[in-house]
């Protein structure tokens, strides 16, 4: 049985997340320990111990220590199941835990099983702290077609904290192999495009927030307008190109203007610093890249402790793969040889 730290590095979710991927993959056992141990709420929390479960089921894993605010986890898998699945991260607890972590769990599994699946996953799509579903659906996911990866993603309802009720389903075609990738180019100003979101609010929120995103960028952009789906009141901005996206939430006094100008300056710096892909893809990419064919590169705006954490998390199970350009802070190049997938 592997033993994993789950204190290590930037000590959060992510190496729950990538842990529990690479040991069903792999077929390993693993037992975390001392899980989020420096968090303002130690161990496990709601869309954790969700990812937990469902990949549980995924995967007819046996489990130890799944309950809310446990720090030591055992997880050891029988293989991979695909199928047709429903997760709720509000079954139990009435999270508005985030339904994209979710999918960050169970989606480098199943596109390795021998059939299709479809997974249907309940509670917040658009939330602090974590990617919105409109990242994986124009970001994430065309990175991972470009790899050779086939799935798409709907969103049938938004779900914004506190009350959550987003609802995402997404579907999964098995891959054979995946295709290495150099994102070392940086993508121009003219690549991106935006979108001003609300849902349960005044129609003059999105139009604030469309005119404060033309008058923040140096260049037309071209801007979508929607009214979003969702149980609760909130609002969204988001700007995306090849490889890169930026997004903003609103909050309760914080002015539709801010929100806007809050993703365009995200957006500015990254144009600035010229790489290929932004902080969070770097992150999220780093484990295909490690299962997949030849040598990838990527270059990332910001070498993140999230990042550092995931490559460390993913040596552990495949040996090293990865040779970090630049320090922590700062821009960098990432060069990863891959595994060609697995031998389970």
């Amino acid at each position: 049985m592997l033993v994993l730290d789950g204190s290590y590095g930037e000590g959060g979710g992510q190496i729950i997340r990538t842990s529990l991927s690479l040991a069903a993959l792999t077929g390993n056992a693993i037992r975390l320990e001392r899980i989020r141990y420096g968090r303002r709420q130690p161990g496990l929390r709601p869309q954790h111990l969700t990812a937990v479960r469902a990949l549980a089921q995924v995967t007819h894993a046996a489990l130890t220590g799944d309950e809310i605010g446990s720090t030591c986890l055992t997880f050891s898998p029988q293989g991979i199941f695909p199928g047709n699945y429903t997760f709720d991260v509000a079954e139990r607890t009435g999270s508005a835990g985030s339904v994209c972590l979710i999918a960050q769990t169970l989606l480098p599994v199943l596109i390795f099983a021998d059939a299709p699946s479809i997974l249907i996953i309940k509670g917040g799509t658009h939330v602090p702290w974590s990617p919105p579903a409109h990242y994986l659906n124009a970001v994430f996911l065309p990175a991972l077609r470009e790899m050779g990866l086939n799935a798409d993603l709907e969103i049938i309802r938004w779900g914004f904290y506190p009350l959550g009720g987003g609802e995402i389903r997404l579907r999964l075609a098995p891959v054979q192999e995946l295709n290495a990738i150099d994102w070392t180019d940086p993508p121009a100003a003219t690549d991106f495009q935006g979108l001003s979101a609300a849902a349960n609010l005044p129609a003059h929120v999105t139009r604030r927030q469309m005119q404060a995103l033309q008058q923040s960028l140096d260049w037309p952009l071209r801007i979508l307008e929607e009214k979003a789906p969702s149980r609760g009141k909130g609002s969204f901005v988001f700007l995306w190109g090849p490889h890169a996206g930026f997004s903003a939430l609103g909050a309760r006094g914080k002015p539709a203007e801010s929100v806007a100008l809050e993703a365009a300056m995200a957006l500015k710096r990254f144009l600035t610093l010229k790489t290929g892909v932004d902080c969070r893809l770097a992150d999220q990419i780093a484990l295909y890249a490690a299962l997949g064919a030849g040598v990838s590169r990527f270059s990332s705006e910001m070498i993140t402790s999230h990042l550092l954490t995931n490559i460390w998390v993913i040596d552990r199970f495949l040996g090293q793969r990865f040779a970090v350009q630049g320090n922590l802070g700062g821009t960098g190049i990432i060069t990863v040889k891959g595994s060609r997938g697995l031998n389970r």
